[in-house]
């Protein structure tokens, strides 16, 4: 039954393989708690899912966020389990969540991200393939907003030159589209010029839109890499150099721009508006601050007179 969920979530929900792996490592684990027994209907229950969560907890030491992830995948495969008949109803529902610190997204300052497009090394129409790559890798998460996995998965023919925009194959087997700057495109041009003279299908519409030294596609260690390369002594930059902060960079700007947040939704591919609501809070701790500098009593700290 397991092997069988672990197909439906791949082959029809469409996961990702990165989600798939954590589905089954997270699997592997209950069973391993459960000595191996496969008897879900005996296994998946309030006390046994508690008894877990306590492990994970004291002997794994694990944090609150992963306790959670563990009982999320416990809850889908529980909600599989019905749908086959194995159980009568959902277990995990039962036992309380671990409460869990909430993260605010990170981001680059402005002007840090002008300081790295203005130097010598980014400009697009100098320097080599290598350096354009890096460079190109760099604009597209910073101005599409996209995820590592939809970087890694375009292809040439996900670039629409004559309308400016950049067709996005996202989580859930969702398309999206996003506008594309004039500058972006030509970028884009310049890099694709550069790659033909080297690689005889750089033009091929299934061909990897961005490629390794070596011809092959990007994978997720090598766009790291460039990231953490590229913004290397970018001033002002102290938080971690990864490609999520980038997305989260491009958002929080289009929002203190005065960007609404389903349209922010929309380019980011989110599911559900909860999942940008996180970003305001970059534009209440500005308004804030704004408030605090600007406003008559909020600079005397709340006191009346002069």
């Amino acid at each position: 039954m397991r092997n069988k969920f672990l197909s439906y979530i791949r082959d029809i929900r469409r996961y990702s393989p990165r989600t798939c792996e954590v589905y089954t490592d997270v699997l592997q684990t209950f069973l391993d708690f459960c000595d191996g027994c496969e008897d879900f209907a005996a296994t998946m229950n309030v006390n046994g899912i508690r008894a877990y969560e306590v492990f994970l907890f004291d002997r794994r030491k694990l944090s609150a966020r992963t306790v959670g992830q563990h009982l999320s995948v416990l809850s889908s495969f529980a909600r599989f389990l019905m749908k086959e008949g194995v159980l009568q109803s959902n277990p995990v529902h039962l036992v309380k969540r671990p409460k869990v610190e909430k993260r605010l997204p990170v981001f680059y300052k402005d002007k840090s991200m002008e300081a790295y497009f203005e130097g010598a090394k980014g400009d697009p129409e100098f320097g080599t393939l290598e350096q354009k790559l890096n460079r190109l890798i760099i604009s597209m998460l910073a101005s599409c907003g996209l995820r590592r996995s939809e970087l890694i998965g375009l292809n040439v023919g996900s670039v629409d030159f004559e309308r400016q925009v950049l067709r996005v194959h996202g989580k859930g087997d969702k398309m999206r589209e996003i506008p594309l700057i004039p500058s972006l495109c030509n970028e884009i041009s310049l890099y694709l010029s550069a790659v033909s003279s080297l690689m005889p299908d750089a033009q091929d519409p299934g061909a990897p839109l961005l490629r390794t030294p070596k011809g092959g596609r990007l994978y997720p260690v090598f766009v790291d890499r460039v990231v953490k390369k590229e913004l290397a002594g970018v001033p002002d930059i102290t938080v971690r150099r990864s490609p999520h902060v980038l997305r989260h960079t491009l958002a929080t700007e289009l929002l203190q721009d005065g960007a609404d947040l389903n349209s922010i939704k929309e380019l980011l591919g989110h599911s559900s508006l909860a999942a940008t609501q996180v970003y305001t809070h970059n534009t209440i701790e500005r308004l804030q601050k704004v408030y605090t500098n600007a406003h008559p009593r909020a600079k005397n700290g709340g006191k009346n007179g002069d």
